[in-house]
């Protein structure tokens, strides 16, 4: 499977016992260990009022990380659209280019204080059957997150991202605007031309971010752009993003043909016992997110043993569990070319997150050193 590159997605979580700097800190050593071990990318996630995450701007965690790494592409994972401009968005990316030329993959995302609505899904064309693809990978049943459309701290987080009155721009006229000015051609309806220096003609690569078949897909499919898929976000509607994408796909200048990555929450260790035990703190972690009181910090294997489960905890976090791949070398790569398989991923995106920093990297070494050899 060598063939098939990875990449890191990292939220730049925060330990329990450490500080925001430790976390920067080990991130940007991650980013320098990946690169060594061959990853192909390091996409830095955004994300607001977490107290056990500190990538809350990924231009600026990019900034850093770059001058500490020299190959591996860096990018977003995703700038979040939903409380940004087109044009903040290219001026920030333009500065990095402009000193670190080619290596920058732009990935956006539509969230972020954006309100609820998406477009009909696109069609499916991938069978599931007893929550299974075709080759075995596990879909599991879909996860509502309509709970949290009403929560005070949702309704927080917008609040504070937006200007008062302001409204998100339409998530594919926004698109358009920000390739219209990454290729200098954007024109405002009165004739206007506006030029963004530097920003206009940066080489970086754009992607679009989903974890449907809806809108984000769709938008990546018809403009030709390259699209991530979120099996470790929402591994339930993973088929029905790719497909959505790949059938809406026209050929664009740079993308004559579909090109998906697939993230993966994902732990190693040299034996399934011990990745276990290092992936334990998951749990604990997803439940703080999917109940809107922000991811909390990553707690030790011995913090989330001591966490009282409900049935009502366990079902919202079920689904997670079951789709993150931990275990042995071996074990995880076999689940990760399953997972390639049923997606027809082009590239493969890992997200890992242990309390302790040497584990993390331990993992990924482990991991690159398994996948080399497929």
């Amino acid at each position: 499977m060598s063939d098939i590159p990875l990449g890191v997605l990292d939220l730049v979580p925060i330990s329990s016992g450490s500080t925001a700097a430790d976390a920067l800190r080990n991130s940007i050593d991650l980013a320098r260990l990946t690169e060594r071990f061959g990853y192909a990318r390091y996409w830095f996630a955004e994300h607001h009022l977490n107290p056990g995450v500190a990538g809350t701007s990924p231009a600026v965690v990019l900034a850093l990380t770059a001058s500490a790494t020299s190959t591996i592409r860096l990018g977003s994972g995703a700038v979040q659209l939903g409380h940004r401009t087109a044009l903040s968005t290219v001026e920030e990316f333009g500065l990095l280019d402009a000193l670190h030329p080619g290596r920058f993959d732009l990935g956006l995302g539509r969230s972020g204080g954006r309100p609820p609505g998406e477009k009909a899904p696109g069609p499916t064309a991938t069978p599931v059957v007893d929550g299974r693809a075709p080759n075995g990978l596990l879909i599991p049943p879909r996860f509502s997150f309509a709970h949290l459309l009403g929560s005070p701290r949702v309704a927080l987080q917008r609040k504070l991202l937006l200007l008062p009155g302001a409204e998100s721009q339409d998530y594919a006229e926004q698109i358009d605007d920000l390739l219209a000015l990454l290729a200098g051609t954007y024109r405002s309806p009165e004739g206007v031309e506006a030029h963004v220096v530097p920003g206009e003609g940066a080489d970086v690569q754009v992607w679009i971010l989903g974890s449907s078949g809806g809108e984000s897909a769709q938008v990546a499919g018809a403009r030709g752009l390259r699209f991530a898929a979120n099996y470790h976000v929402s591994p339930a509607t993973v088929l029905e993003a790719v497909d959505a994408y790949r059938a809406y796909f026209e050929p664009a200048d740079d993308v004559d043909k579909p090109y998906v990555s697939v993230s993966a929450d994902v732990v190693v260790a040299e034996d399934d016992e011990t990745a276990r035990e290092l992936a334990s703190g998951h749990g604990p972690w997803v439940r703080s997110i999917r109940t809107a009181e922000g991811a909390i910090e990553f707690p030790t294997p011995q913090q989330a043993r001591a966490h009282t489960w409900t049935e009502e905890d366990r079902a919202l976090v079920q689904d997670r569990l079951d789709t993150q791949f931990v275990g042995s070398p071996a074990r995880v790569a076999d689940r990760l070319q399953q997972l390639q398989e049923a997606t027809g991923a082009d590239e493969l995106l890992i997200t890992t997150i242990t309390h302790d920093h040497a584990d993390r990297v331990r993992s990924y070494e482990l991991l690159a050193e398994e996948w080399k050899r497929r």
